[in-house]
């Protein structure tokens, strides 16, 4: 949401073709803001999977050339779309800084930073790079109406989530050091760190089974844990769940209150209402 309104603060002031530019790029509510839009959202899924063969070895032994040819292609797609950004915004250091700025920058400057570093000596810098390029499908998000929706419900839930995270932490720490005292470091449990680890992946049901405990109360006390996960693996889900709902029944309420009777002044009608339910008159 904060995003949004920056974006909508950041409106061109001057010249018509930046006031068109900015609509075309940060508008869908035109048929070339929408084909924008449509471009770039292919542009971004076809240079992710580019990126992803090339992470194919025989595949890149094969293509090398043609996947480079293409790779460059799309970031210098991308970079004139985010220097575009930049001229059509009043404000470039509000767009550079703002979440979608970073990702876009991000999204094209590991190829140019790969040509300063030529040589063996390099190359696991450059394939660092290379996988950052993935960052682009971040992009796809800003084209999503429902991430909005998600962003709210999850900001309304964090401080839920903080103290669930806090309580989880505070039993795998509890149930890590138990396990310690009971199985020792004959069984595999060598310290309370490493005995907290198999707490957590306990706790969380993924179960590795690189160390387990030998005795039967230390089987116990991992059955206790195995259960407990079960029991709340799912309250994150349902806090969020919860609040989604909310944020939902909040915008319906508001777009109700826009559709306004002209004739009686009554605004509790549904979104898709075209005449009002009090007097009848036809709903602008």
């Amino acid at each position: 949401m904060v995003t949004l309104l920056r974006e909508k603060e950041n409106r061109p002031e001057g010249p018509e073709w930046k006031k068109w530019l900015y609509n075309v790029i940060f508008e869908a509510d035109t048929k070339a803001g929408k084909n924008f839009d449509v471009l770039l959202i292919v542009s971004i899924v076809l240079s992710v999977i580019v990126v992803m063969l090339d992470s194919i070895s025989s595949l890149r032994d094969t293509y090398g050339t043609v996947l480079h040819g293409l790779e460059w292609s799309f970031t210098i797609l991308f970079t004139i779309e985010y220097l575009l950004r930049l001229t059509c915004v009043r404000s470039k250091r509000t767009y550079a800084t703002s979440l979608f700025g970073i990702v876009d920058l991000i999204a094209i400057i590991p190829t140019y930073i790969s040509l300063i570093m030529p040589g063996s000596q390099f190359l696991l810098v450059v394939r660092v790079l290379r996988v950052l390029r993935i960052f682009r499908v971040l992009k796809l998000v800003q084209y999503i109406s429902e991430t909005e929706l998600l962003l709210r419900a999850l900001r309304a839930s964090s401080r839920k989530i903080i103290i669930f995270m806090f309580t989880v932490l505070t039993m795998v720490i509890v149930m890590g050091s138990l396990m310690y005292l009971i199985e020792g470091e004959k069984n595999g449990f060598t310290s309370i760190p490493s005995s907290i680890y198999w707490a957590i992946v306990t706790i969380t049901t993924v179960g590795f089974g690189d160390i387990v405990p030998q005795t039967s109360l230390g089987r116990a006390l991992a059955a206790f844990v195995m259960i407990l996960g079960y029991s709340i693996i799912a309250v994150p889900t349902g806090i969020v769940t919860s609040e989604m709902s909310l944020v939902s029944m909040e915008e319906r309420k508001k777009r109700r209150k826009k559709l306004i009777c002209s004739k009686c002044g009554q605004d509790d009608h549904d979104e898709d209402a075209c005449f009002c339910k009090y007097c009848g008159e036809r709903i602008q």
